[in-house]
């Protein structure tokens, strides 16, 4: 792509304008893949997916495979999925327990610390230790790790900056999705399935577009597993952008903290350990406003909702939390992977009665989202077209023709960041604003290859 289109589309976008080719363009995607995925904090497991010594899954940044294990001193690690003989991936079950990884290639054999231990024909092949000390060619960790309320993230750039300071003002916000209690949470999945969609439709959708709920989610409102998607209800919530994240919130009936998240769902004990371990803005929010965080993102592409739903004829309302990652597979393909996430020490009931509203809602084949993928799937398929491609779409909702909004900030907000109540798309316009830096930005600089490995004395290593 040349410069000045980049430029436009660059500048079109910062005024609310989006340039339909950014969902379906090949180029972008390799710049993405460039300025974004190789510079940004990503994602890559849960504390509670690897509780034991050994345990280990594997997840990627697009085509980096990484090994998230526990090593058996007890600290997590991050590993890059690559042999250091032959470049082989070293792990291919997505997920299980080992005290070593064994490449199948040439059968090196790394510790699940990363530490190479094992070489067959050490001596005879390589002339050991002198020649080849195994010291210096343990599994590669990526330049930056970072651990967030359980959640093990990684920053493949060198000058990486420190991972709250990116996060930065959505902190509190993650709290609220992850640590309601001094137990914590579990995360189990996740589910996986991949969809014919630009990965920016699903993140920007989840940072807040109350929008489409009352429309794209109609029937679940009419047949009474949700009656709060209707329009009314969600226009009653909150949107907000906060640092790198943005959200959306929903309206709670009129009543203390408590009859709140009572209304909801939730248990006394669970309700006070809530009070207890949520930072003060989101007790604030919920006992003060009556309002609750629902869907947001973090830039970017990791998205966390919170809901409630009824789950037999009888009315049970069980609330749920699920966090997903929008994996990019291509410039019209992603792969979503969906994680159940529930308190660490809730009774086993209210787990199962939670999984339930989760599955009927939001899992791979729940309503929610079997709404989504037809709405995200075809509007990238429309992106790829001769005359589609050159659409300006507009991203302008909540502004006047001057680009002012059209209501104020809502004063009274709570929770951190800037919000205002009704359907406005400030917050995914923030998100598309934090997307133009990172891609305004010049591509990561790589170390030089082989700077990783300590210089070699007689010249027969790579330098």
């Amino acid at each position: 792509m040349d410069t000045d289109t980049f430029s436009s589309t660059l500048r079109h976008i910062r005024n609310g304008w989006l340039p339909a080719h950014i969902f379906s363009d090949p180029a972008i995607f390799e710049m993405e893949r460039q300025r974004l995925f190789a510079r940004s904090w990503q994602f890559l497991a849960h504390v509670s997916e690897v509780p034991q010594r050994g345990d280990y899954v594997v997840r990627r940044i697009l085509d980096d495979s990484f090994i998230v294990i526990r090593g058996d001193d007890g600290e997590i690690r991050v590993l890059l999925n690559m042999c250091r003989h032959r470049g082989m991936q070293v792990c291919r079950t997505e997920l299980g327990h080992a005290k070593r990884l064994v490449c199948p290639y040439h059968m090196w054999s790394y510790r699940n610390d990363g530490s190479l231990v094992g070489v067959p024909f050490h001596n005879e092949a390589y002339g050991g230790e002198d020649v080849l000390p195994r010291g210096e060619m343990g599994l590669l960790q990526p330049p930056a790790t970072a651990f967030v309320h359980g959640m093990v993230m990684v920053n493949l750039d060198p000058d990486a900056p420190p991972v709250d300071q990116s996060v930065g003002a959505f902190m509190p916000y993650l709290a609220f999705y992850l640590a309601p209690s001094a137990a914590g949470v579990e995360f189990r999945g996740p589910q996986r399935w991949r969809f014919k969609a630009n990965w920016k439709i699903s993140s920007e959708n989840f940072g807040g577009d109350i929008y489409h709920t009352p429309h794209t989610h109609a029937s679940v409102a009419e047949i009474g597993v949700m009656p709060n998607a209707r329009a009314g209800e969600r226009k009653a919530g909150a949107v907000y952008y906060a640092g790198h994240g943005a959200g959306a919130s929903f309206k709670l009936p009129e009543g203390s903290f408590e009859e709140r998240l009572r209304w909801i769902g939730y248990t006394d004990p669970q309700i006070a350990q809530r009070w207890e371990h949520w930072p003060d803005s989101i007790r604030q929010m919920v006992a003060g406003e009556g309002l609750i965080p629902s869907a947001a993102t973090l830039f970017p592409n990791l998205s966390m909702l919170h809901l409630w739903a009824k789950t037999d004829d009888a009315g049970t309302v069980a609330p749920f939390t699920t966090v997903r990652l929008w994996q990019p597979v291509s410039a019209e393909e992603t792969e979503a992977l969906s994680w159940f996430v529930v308190d660490k020490d809730a009774p086993e009931a209210f787990k199962a009665a939670s999984y339930k509203a989760y599955l009927m809602s939001f899992g791979s084949s729940g309503m929610f989202e079997q709404d989504d993928m037809e709405n995200w799937s075809l509007a990238t398929r429309m992106a790829r077209g001769t005359m589609g491609r050159r659409v300006l779409l507009h991203n302008r909702m909540g502004l006047t023709r001057e680009g002012r909004p059209v209501t104020p900030e809502h004063a009274g907000f709570a929770g951190p960041g800037v919000a205002r109540i009704g359907f406005t798309e400030q917050n995914q316009r923030h998100w598309l604003r934090v997307w133009s830096e990172f891609m305004a930005r010049e591509p990561v600089a790589m170390p030089p290859i082989g700077a990783s490995m300590k210089d070699c004395m007689d010249g027969s290593r790579a330098p």
